[in-house]
């Protein structure tokens, strides 16, 4: 789940997120927390279930289908694997995914309109496991995929994948900004600014933010036991976006079409550790 971009609103959630983290790990001079070797098994149990969860709700995904329907099978398997839904509640929200379509970028409300042939649609869950809190999002398509979104869903994949190249000791939350931003502008669309991947763990949002445009050796430092979320959103139009009135859901002003991958990752001591991967290879919606 993005966060709102910089700087005053992540303020208030990290200070109210905070209140429910653990002593686990120490931070750095950057307030980063850097958990233990043994804090990896708990993020991969979540990050597994989460993953899992959007593999198994992808023959749900369909022309004619509502998207509160969707909602409405993932708090059942939420629920059937003992997990906690973290969005059900959090700030208000009330659904256990948020689910944007077509020009639609994150947090998205289910509701009673149905999906049509050729809609893209992000799905975004996060659940809690153990007190470990998995987070991803991934595009699906109902019906028949259009060329221009195909497109634009493969370039979004692929500059997800660029930003995780960059995730390994020495190097800078800049060095994965920088990637995707470079990767997404050299196939002319545009990254999303207002909106970026955060820390998490034994918290939903921390520090840092993890935003998908910098400048190559800025930004804090990648050390071994930093977890956070990269999550890149991309327009085939303008980058700019706009909230509407229900203060959730997050649209490009000029309509043109958007997309957005989602994983949560671990720093290694040699690299990274993706926790949020497909068990049955579904992660991208051509599979």
């Amino acid at each position: 789940m993005a966060l709102t971009g910089p700087m005053q609103y992540l303020k208030r959630k990290f200070r109210s997120d905070s209140l429910k983290e653990s002593l686990k790990g120490r931070l750095t001079k950057d307030g980063i927390r850097l958990y233990e070797p043994g804090d990896f098994a708990g993020m991969h149990a979540a990050g597994a279930l989460a993953a899992r969860i959007l593999d198994d709700i992808a023959p749900h995904v369909f022309p004619g289908q509502t998207t509160e329907e969707i909602d409405r099978l993932i708090t059942d398997m939420v629920e059937a694997a003992g997990a906690t839904s973290a969005t059900i509640g959090y700030k208000g929200y009330q659904h256990a995914s948020c689910i944007s379509v077509n020009h639609v970028v994150c947090h998205g409300i289910p509701g009673p309109k149905t999906l049509k042939d050729g809609d893209i649609l992000n799905i975004d869950v996060t659940v809690i496991v153990d007190g470990w809190y998995g987070d991803t999002s991934r595009m699906y398509v109902a019906g028949k995929l259009p060329r221009k979104a195909e497109r634009l869903i493969q370039v979004t994949h692929d500059a997800l994948i660029k930003g995780i190249e960059m995730v390994k000791p020495g190097n800078t939350f800049g060095d994965i900004g920088h990637a995707i931003q470079a990767y997404v502008e050299a196939h002319r669309m545009s990254v999303v600014r207002d909106f970026c991947g955060h820390g998490l763990g034994q918290v939903f949002h921390a520090p840092p933010n993890v935003l998908h445009y910098g400048r190559p050796g800025t930004g804090a430092v990648l050390e071994e036991g930093m977890f956070f979320t990269i999550e890149p959103m991309v327009n085939l139009g303008r980058p700019e976006t706009k909230t509407l009135a229900d203060e959730w859901t997050a649209v490009t002003r000029d309509k043109s079409l958007s997309a957005q991958f989602e994983h949560s990752v671990g720093v290694t001591a040699d690299g990274v550790d993706i926790f949020t991967l497909s068990p049955g290879g579904k992660f991208h919606p051509t599979y």
